[in-house]
């Protein structure tokens, strides 16, 4: 998997031979006018006002022998309508979340495999526990100049204030629950710390409750470093932490202590980062570029592992091997369907932005 592309707010990247240094590919695609990518998806993360009408978000089009339109336009009740004109082919697709409830900011995925036949367009809230996926049939693949211009946002592009950011991939991406933690996070094991990049299947860990629990599957993916992926840095000595910490927005503390259950009646609380991020406990940090790597582990019961002394939510799958469409269009797709575990509703509630706010403080003071 690569990234070739990013647009956002404050900067552009466009790379045909992948934006990570590390991955080595041929430019040939570069050298041909009209090279085409026959796989890949376009990734999109916006902002969802309320609405009595439909609003554009992204509206691109160029002419020639090669004409193409796409349009994506957000509809009341917080849903959102693509239109795809190309080389003479038309898909349209609506997927209105009426029945899962509306959520302020989503992630949309299009996916298209040309060769395949197949392709996916979801709409999923930014926790990844929810998400609307139809499929495509026999979708066009794109021309490289065309998405090219799209991440460039030229002057035959429009895209909204509610965009957050637009990203390419050459091959179609996953959706579904992510990993949020750095490769390098140190995580509690029988035999002491060790980074998470380095645990293997079968490896025990020490988790929060003091009990050994094996590694069913640790997964890692790249993901283009703003929007919900943007970094966010746990501080030391808050919360017990020995170290500074690097975590996805959405990865979720496992907060306990004489406060918590003072202020919320419950042994421990579920806080993701991006809540303390307001607060003198956590700071966003500018990522050394366009794409980053989190990395998190599965484990039998939904336990909690201990990183530099934090106890944090280990990855949350429900009951999604039952989901044949879910896990089909997951990180865990080419796992064995029987080696995952089913997880019961999370044990400890979520706190609101304002309650993290107010825990914060306390534990600073």
């Amino acid at each position: 998997m690569s990234w070739l592309g990013l647009w956002h707010k404050e900067a552009q990247y466009f790379d045909a031979a992948g934006l990570t240094p590390s991955v080595e590919r041929s430019c040939l695609l570069l050298r041909e006018a009209d090279a085409l990518l026959p796989r890949g998806a376009l990734v999109l993360e916006v902002s969802l006002p309320e609405l009595r009408k439909p609003e554009p978000l992204v509206l691109f089009e160029r002419g020639g022998d090669w004409p193409l339109r796409f349009q994506l336009s957000a509809v009341p009740g917080g849903g959102i309508n693509l239109v795809l004109e190309q080389y003479g082919a038309v898909f349209h697709q609506t997927l209105n979340p009426t029945k899962r409830g509306r959520a302020d900011q989503v992630r949309l995925t299009y996916n298209w495999d040309a060769p395949a036949f197949e392709g996916q367009l979801a709409l999923e809230w930014l926790d990844g526990d929810r998400a609307e996926i139809a499929d495509i049939h026999a979708p066009r693949p794109w021309r490289l100049a065309d998405l090219e211009a799209l991440i460039e946002g030229g002057p035959h592009c429009f895209i909204a204030s509610g965009v957050e950011y637009i990203a390419l991939s050459d091959q179609p991406e996953p959706v579904g629950p992510m990993p949020g933690l750095s490769p390098f996070t140190p995580v509690e094991t029988e035999t002491g710390a060790r980074p998470i990049k380095d645990l293997r299947r079968g490896d025990l860990l020490r988790c929060a409750s003091g009990d050994l629990v094996p590694v069913l599957h640790k997964i890692e993916r790249e993901v283009p470093a703003v929007g919900s992926f943007c970094p966010v840095q746990l501080r030391a000595p808050y919360f017990g932490l020995t170290q500074d910490i690097t975590v996805a927005p959405f990865q979720r503390m496992v907060l306990t202590g004489s406060e918590v259950e003072y202020l919320f009646g419950c042994e421990a609380v579920l806080a993701p980062a991006e809540m303390l991020a307001a607060t003198r406990t956590a700071r966003r940090v500018l990522p050394a570029g366009p794409i980053t790597t989190y990395a998190q582990v599965i484990l039998p019961g939904h336990e909690v592992p201990v990183v530099a002394g934090l106890g944090v939510e280990s990855l949350f799958l429900g009951r999604i091997r039952r989901d044949r469409s879910a896990l089909g269009a997951s990180l865990f797709a080419g796992l064995d369907r029987n080696s995952l575990p089913e997880h019961a509703q999370p044990r400890y509630p979520v706190v609101r932005a304002f309650d993290a706010a107010i825990l914060a403080e306390h534990r600073t003071a």
